[in-house]
């Protein structure tokens, strides 16, 4: 589901409260039934696509839709990606981490998060672009030019299968984040030419997204739901945004203005947070005897990070630098009691032994009995967290890839 976090909008709208009118009118490439609509992104349009380093191949569908339908919408698609009982289990292997309250109610708390943060949205599914209709119009330009972006991406590569869940969260994560971070890299080019009236290239701004960032952070505590977050939602939410828009800025000045998709696409959120390609992660999997597995994923360097602040106290996610790669499952155990067992993969012994020795004296901040071991996985430096697992739960793993 991509959307855009409202407290973005109301930064960029400070920059689009001092610019003039619209861009000159380009080819009629919109459908839309609202034709002022229509036509303010028919402007903006040509202008977009070039900016993005994208071809605009064919028309976009736009319409306004209203709260109601929204929650419709945002409903449907929590059904569709998010079952019940799958909520229950992300929320019981989070939990087992201390990252969330057991007793959260993932698909209502989502529902709330988004209807408090959407404005506006492109829906890859139907090739459509919708902006609510209850949007103060200076919001309007700053949402359109954002989710225009999306429009035009989609053209061009394949939104839904670069963010497919069966990729893994992770990679899905840092896809998102390629997406994202073009788009909002895009618009606030957009609107900081139009505020100064000369020509901007953000690609040679590196203090710009610096800056950006610290007064989003600020104005994001004022919106009461993401404020209220539990650290690991909240900080997945925002990442894509503002970790997204650096690692395009950083793609633009190396390469020029490149789209972030193809052999610029970032695998793993690692690669977005250091600007590096090189160090692709390894694929784990899990065999797991004496116990079902009910859920199983990957965290990545960015959850893992958040994992380590919770547990450890802020400034200790530089200790998951050196991560290589991620597996976790969720176990219930033949008396029905679940627990989780998480193996990382390291880039080598240095970064494994500092994990070990930073977590050895709080693991009984866990929830439940924990461990933590070195081990070596297809020769490997790798660590073994297990978390509420009795002895008589069996996990190993191997390198897929």
């Amino acid at each position: 589901m991509k959307i855009l976090v409202r407290a973005l909008a109301a930064i960029v709208t400070l920059a689009l409260a001092a610019c003039g009118g619209g861009a000159q009118q380009g080819p009629q490439m919109v459908v839309s039934s609202d034709r002022e609509l229509g036509d303010l992104a028919a402007s903006l349009l040509p202008d977009l696509a070039r900016r993005s380093g994208l071809t605009l191949s064919e028309p976009v569908r736009l319409e306004k839709r209203s709260r109601a339908q929204l929650m419709g919408y945002l409903g449907h698609k929590l059904d569709e990606e998010l079952s019940e009982e799958e909520a229950r289990r992300i929320v019981a292997a989070y939990a087992l981490l201390n990252l969330v309250p057991d007793t959260l109610d993932l698909r209502a708390f989502l529902l709330g998060l988004y209807t408090e943060q959407v404005a506006g949205f492109y829906e890859p599914d139907s090739a459509a672009l919708f902006i609510l209709d209850d949007q103060p119009a200076s919001v309007v330009q700053p949402l359109l030019v954002h989710e225009l972006v999306h429009a035009v991406q989609d053209q061009s590569a394949d939104l839904e299968a670069l963010t497919d869940r069966d990729l893994g969260n992770d990679q899905g994560r840092a896809a998102q984040a390629a997406i994202e971070g073009h788009a909002t890299l895009v618009m606030l080019e957009y609107l900081t030419e139009r505020m100064r009236g000369a020509p901007v290239d953000l690609g040679k701004m590196p203090e710009f997204a610096t800056g950006l960032s610290a007064e989003l952070e600020g104005i994001g505590a004022q919106f009461p739901e993401l404020a209220d977050a539990p650290a690991v939602i909240r900080e997945t939410l925002l990442f894509p945004y503002l970790e997204g828009m650096r690692f395009v800025q950083d793609l633009w000045a190396r390469e020029g203005r490149v789209a972030p998709f193809g052999s610029h696409l970032p695998l793993s959120t690692e690669q977005v947070l250091t600007r590096d390609r090189s160090d692709a992660p390894v694929r784990l999997a899990l065999t797991v005897e004496g116990g079902r597995v009910r859920h199983e994923d990957d965290l990545g360097r960015l959850e893992l990070g958040v994992f380590l602040d919770t547990l450890l106290g802020e400034g200790n996610a530089g200790l998951a630098a050196g991560w290589g790669g991620d597996r976790y499952a969720l176990i219930e155990a033949a008396d029905g009691a679940e627990g989780l067992a998480l193996v990382v993969a390291w880039d080598d012994p240095s970064a494994r032994d500092r994990f070990v020795a930073a977590l050895a004296g709080a693991l009984g901040r866990l929830p439940a009995p924990a461990t933590l071991v070195p081990v070596e996985v297809n020769g490997r430096a790798a660590t073994v967290l297990r978390v509420g697992l009795s002895a008589g739960v069996r996990v190993r793993a191997a390198v897929e890839r």
